[in-house]
């Protein structure tokens, strides 16, 4: 049995030293991102993802993606202004606002969020959603936004995850529906020990031997692809790539790593997948094998092959919308300290979203002729 030594992706010890100064900044933008997290899912997140979607589901969602796209937007301004992290993309340039299933490489526990400085250029930052394990919603805070945006939790157990899977998946088939779908197929975020597994796997079934990114599961993407063929316009196949060490949550937070993000896209029509499950299986792992390939470069080169381009952020437009979520945020904890009525409601909504979010409760329109 061959097994291969997993992939080393240090390119030196360029890092950002941890200063009392970065230590306040960090602290500062945590305190800004759970307030404003709270106040946006409090005070309009309910109310699109809740109140709205008793009326229309297609409404519901575009106001979710508008409010919420607003907050997520705080994310990439911190990883690309403030934090000065360089974002590198390569591959194919793709159109705005497709609906889309992405699949993406698992490097570390903030490859998600990364995905949001991609979104944030196509115009679909606030409708972007993640297949994330169970563990996850029960978060504080976010584990209730999670719900309100409407991700998929599942426990990495097919027979447990099956019924769920389908269930939210036919909600989503309304091509008027804003929809990018993320989907990391690994399960797991990438480490030494679980590519060994991975590799050990691989050489008892007669799998590709991978070296820089774990064998996927396919099972879920195949049902993915069944259930939303037909609503969906392509499949983007997103690597990413760190440089100089992969980042933390708290690497993130504090501005110490990644110096740059590389983010490889290929696009390929919706149709051009195939349709029985063990050809989208074998699909989905050569996607991987190339994945692997494409990560040995990185490795050894420092970027991917055929950089594109893709237009940079707006700092006017970035610093704006931070400047307008933080007088919402702090024009409704004004009236949530000094109102009775506002201390009310906030009590209330908490109050629903927790059993709404533990037994993934959503609102249905309350006439059927405005379901949509």
């Amino acid at each position: 049995m061959a097994v291969h030594k997993p992939g080393n992706f240090t390119f030196g010890a360029k890092h950002q030293a941890l200063t009392p100064l970065r230590v306040l900044r960090g602290l500062v933008c945590l305190l800004v991102m759970f307030s404003t997290a709270f106040v946006m899912l409090i005070f309009f997140g309910f109310i699109s993802a809740t109140v709205v979607r008793f009326f229309s589901i297609n409404y519901s969602r575009k106001a979710t993606s508008i409010f919420f796209g607003a907050w997520l937007a705080l994310w990439p301004f911190l990883f690309e202004k403030i934090n000065k992290t360089k974002v590198v993309f390569s591959g194919d340039t793709v159109p705005s606002r497709e609906r889309i299933l992405l699949i993406a490489n698992h490097r570390t526990e903030v490859d998600w969020m990364y995905l949001w400085d991609f979104a944030s250029r196509k115009g679909c930052l606030g409708c972007i959603r993640y297949i994330l394990k169970s563990s996850l919603m029960k978060l504080p805070i976010f584990g209730w936004a999670f719900h309100i945006l409407e991700f998929i939790p599942v426990e990495r157990k097919w027979d447990a995850d099956k019924s769920t899977l389908n269930h939210m998946l036919s909600t989503f088939k309304d091509p008027q529906d804003p929809l990018w779908l993320a989907l990391f197929p690994e399960g797991t975020d990438f480490t030494e020990q679980k590519c060994l597994r991975s590799q050990k796997y691989a050489a008892e079934h007669g799998l590709p031997i991978l070296t820089t990114v774990l064998l996927p599961k396919t099972k879920g993407f195949c049902t993915c692809i069944q259930e939303l063929r037909g609503s969906l316009d392509a499949v983007y196949d997103v690597t990413i790539g760190y440089k100089y060490r992969c980042p933390s949550f708290l690497d993130n937070v504090f501005g110490l790593a990644p110096a740059e993000v590389h983010i490889h896209i290929c696009r390929f029509l919706y149709d051009s997948i195939p349709v029985s499950e063990d050809e989208m299986s074998n699909w989905l792992v050569e996607r991987f094998r190339y994945k692997d390939h494409l990560l040995s470069i990185f490795q050894a080169q420092g970027q991917f092959p055929d950089q594109a381009t893709e237009r940079d952020l707006s700092a006017g437009k970035s610093i704006l919308n931070c400047v307008v979520v933080i007088m919402l945020t702090t024009t409704c904890m004004y009236y949530t300290f000094s109102s009775a009525w506002f201390k009310l409601y906030v009590s209330l909504v908490c109050a629903y979203l927790v059993p709404a979010t533990y037994f993934n409760i959503r609102p249905q329109p309350i006439l059927g002729v405005l379901k949509k």
